[in-house]
């Protein structure tokens, strides 16, 4: 594996100090020395891949939320047999958010896109995104002067510098990747999907070292009791993305397994918030600006989980089988 990272690595630290443009063009220029690798999942390393997600994320949530895209984008551009610029960074913008429309336009010179799209993360940031539209995904240049970022729209408290407001698109150039719905109905999105997970699990890791830490340091019961059962849901939760690696490099589906995944991952997460919260108290969160970020990143990146919605939905593909696994 050649992509491989060192724990502690200063490269991937940087977002809780006050210089938030050096700290996203850091995390850009190691999202795009990452890419440079060519390493995909569903091709033998996916354990790997993910595992070095998870491991920037538990260091810095927002540098996990700025390379994880770029190299889903990647990817996507290699399962379409396109080509891909390395050297440009990436983003994916593939929400279809009610109210904004986006759509694509036929002419003698080929193909734009002309409308608003939401979510666009860092859209002001990147060279180039992947964007659906019409029912198709497409490639464009984000340098493109009909394009318009609205960062202003970026009230978050969590990954404050990664705004994800709309952007407009005024006859922008397009190149189509795949066919119509090809984007969605590629194994590749549900690989993609898990991807996001094991970032959320290594965010959730750098919250447990906290309770750890301070478990070692002051070992009473109820902090003791709290670090037992983070363990608990945490080693649940990596054994449920190694199993999904395992079934993603055997070529096996795994539409089922990446709902049930993402669903245990965000379950995980949403429990070692709470009792990092019960077992520190505010101190870190008032007094900790490390900490403090991290916490507000990871508690806006989970809701990339749908919660009840997409249980309901992990429970909708259940019934289309003949029978559980269970």
């Amino acid at each position: 594996m050649r992509l491989t990272l060192a724990y502690g690595d200063n490269r991937l630290i940087g977002h809780v100090n006050d210089d938030s443009v050096e700290s996203v063009n850091a995390a850009l220029a190691l999202a795009v020395e990452l890419g440079r690798e060519n390493v995909y999942p569903g091709r033998g390393e996916t354990a790997e891949l993910w595992a070095a997600l998870a491991h920037i994320a538990a260091l810095d949530v927002g540098t996990a939320r700025i390379v994880e895209p770029h190299l889903d984008a990647l990817a996507i551009l290699n399962e379409a047999d396109a080509t891909a610029d390395t050297e440009r960074t990436w983003g994916v913008f593939a929400s279809e958010a009610p109210g904004t429309t986006l759509v694509a336009h036929e002419s003698a010179t080929g193909w734009t896109l002309s409308g608003t799209k939401q979510w666009c993360s860092l859209a002001s940031r990147l060279d180039s995104a992947l964007v659906t539209a019409s029912g198709q995904l497409w490639a464009v240049d984000l340098h493109d002067a009909g394009v318009s970022v609205d960062d202003g729209a970026w009230h978050a408290r969590g990954l404050v510098e990664i705004p994800s407001g709309p952007v407009t698109f005024s006859n922008v150039a397009a190149v189509p990747i795949g066919a119509p719905r090809w984007y969605l109905e590629r194994s590749g999105f549900t690989w993609g999907g898990i991807g996001v997970a094991a970032c959320w699990y290594g965010g959730a890791v750098g919250v447990a070292r906290a309770v750890f830490t301070a478990a070692k340091k002051r070992p009473d019961d109820f902090a003791l009791m709290h670090l037992g059962a983070i363990d608990e849901q945490l080693e649940s939760a990596r054994l449920a993305l190694s199993d999904a690696a395992r079934l993603v490099d055997e070529g096996a589906p795994v539409r089922v397994v990446a709902k049930r995944v993402r669903s245990t991952v965000a379950r995980t997460v949403e429990d070692v918030l709470a009792r990092a919260a019960h077992a520190l108290g505010p101190a870190p969160l008032a007094l900790d600006a490390g900490y403090a970020k991290r916490v507000a990143d990871l508690q806006l990146y989970v809701r990339q989980h749908h919660a009840e919605k997409d249980l309901a939905s992990l429970g909708r593909a259940l019934t289309e089988q003949d029978a559980p696994s269970w």
